[in-house]
């Protein structure tokens, strides 16, 4: 019964990362190819649908919570496994911008922790509205922009931010600050954040009086190994330019086979990851904050996310020695 477990573990965050990386090219090849065939009327149906809903992204989405409970995200969830960790009441009194540091490949514990109840966010911060900030981009992709809406994702856009932190108390806004630029950092062992001059959440949050948070996961960039380039190499260059062209950083990576841990493929290795949830940083409402305030919060803020990361790091598996690396 063990066995069967682990094989429909291994199963659900396999079609996880194929829906991750495939998902929207997949749905946009379907439609563009029964546009030649007797069931066109799909595809134009959908595209006129789609239009209509064009802004729905940028107004806080449409979320399925039946969806976020579906028992596959559990078994995601007891493939690595995925734990949060709560260090501090977050009131839903209160709205807040999260920090989620580091990026890793494919985000696997920010997923977990906030696009499911897996990990039982709801229980864990009762009242408060979890949304998971992606690259804009992806929501132009048909179907698979349903699929992420569901699931409580928005775009990491200005316009989607400031609808939900206007929207009432209760909303806690989840913003990866490294971004793709930073899944070219990953490396498993290290624990290296890009958060200097990233300053847009910091502004965000005093334009809304919404309280910062720092968020760690741990063990995040242990699921992949990458292959790196030396920074001003050809490749890397390339690979900085496509991010400035499409919006992400397309690396070589990899993990396991689904059939054999020995051989090369993409489902992430099975290695524990611990989402640690900080402690709110107040924040005062300033609708024009100056630069001298936004630095002000800003190293408030990483500050707050070194001493997260000391705390914790040792429950966490990782040795007195590892320090946490901010550029």
């Amino acid at each position: 019964m063990a066995r069967v477990r682990k094989v429909l573990e291994a199963l659900s965050v396999f079609q996880w990362v194929l829906t991750y990386l495939f998902f929207g090219v997949f749905f946009t090849t379907v439609l563009i190819c029964l546009l030649f065939t007797s069931y066109w009327s799909i595809t134009v149906l959908y595209f006129a649908w789609w239009i209509s809903d064009w802004h729905t992204p940028d107004r806080g989405g449409r979320r399925c919570d039946w969806m976020r409970r579906w028992r596959i995200w559990e078994l995601h969830r007891d493939y690595f496994p995925i734990k949060l960790v709560k260090t501090a009441e977050l009131p839903p009194t209160r709205n807040y911008v999260l920090g989620s540091h580091p990026h890793g490949i494919i985000c696997a514990g920010a997923f977990s922790a906030f696009c499911t109840e897996s990990t039982g966010f709801s229980h864990t911060f009762p009242g408060l509205r979890p949304s998971l900030a992606l690259l804009s981009g992806l929501f132009y992709l048909p179907v698979y922009r349903e699929y992420m809406m569901s699931s409580g994702m928005v775009p990491v856009s200005k316009r989607a931010l400031d609808f939900l932190l206007r929207g009432g108390p209760g909303h806690a806004v989840v913003i990866v600050v490294g971004g793709a630029a930073e899944s070219l950092d990953c490396a498993s062992g290290e624990q290296r954040v890009r958060v200097y001059g990233r300053r847009g959440f910091v502004r965000l949050a005093l334009q809304h009086g919404a309280d910062l948070v720092p968020v760690y996961t741990f063990g995040e960039n242990d699921i992949f190994w990458q292959v790196h380039f030396p920074e001003g190499s050809f490749v890397r260059r390339l690979q900085l330019r496509l991010k400035q062209l499409i919006g992400f950083a397309p690396c070589i990576f990899g993990g396991r086979s689904l059939f054999c841990s020995r051989l090369w493929g993409i489902l992430p290795l099975a290695s524990p990851i611990t989402v640690v949830v900080g402690k709110p940083i107040p924040v005062p409402r300033r609708p024009r904050p100056t630069d001298e305030e936004v630095d002000h919060f800003h190293a408030l803020y990483v500050e707050a996310l070194r001493q997260l990361f000391e705390a914790h790091k040792g429950s966490c598996g990782l040795p007195p020695s590892q320090q946490l690396i901010i550029t």
